[in-house]
């Protein structure tokens, strides 16, 4: 199983991703090699998704009802 360099992608796309690094890992069935740079892929992949999520909750936390009763996300600025 070759390793693939980490990219931006969608978040979903991301995880999935995890999980099959995740799923090498645990079978143990990769060399030394293969592992280390699984492992650093991993980690760059599981940053990128923390960032996501972050990013994604702070756009929620933003939402507000407009006056007509519609929600709105409103931008940091605009408190």
């Amino acid at each position: 199983m070759g390793t693939k360099k980490a990219h931006k992608g969608s978040f979903e796309s991301s995880l999935k991703r995890l999980e099959v690094i995740v799923e090498s890992l645990e079978q143990g069935k990769v060399s030394l090699d293969e592992a280390v740079g699984l492992y650093e892929e991993g980690i760059q992949l599981s940053r990128e998704c923390g960032e996501k999520l972050k990013a994604t909750e702070l756009k929620i936390r933003k939402l507000a009802k407009s006056v007509g009763g519609d929600f709105e996300v409103t931008d940091l600025d605009q408190e």
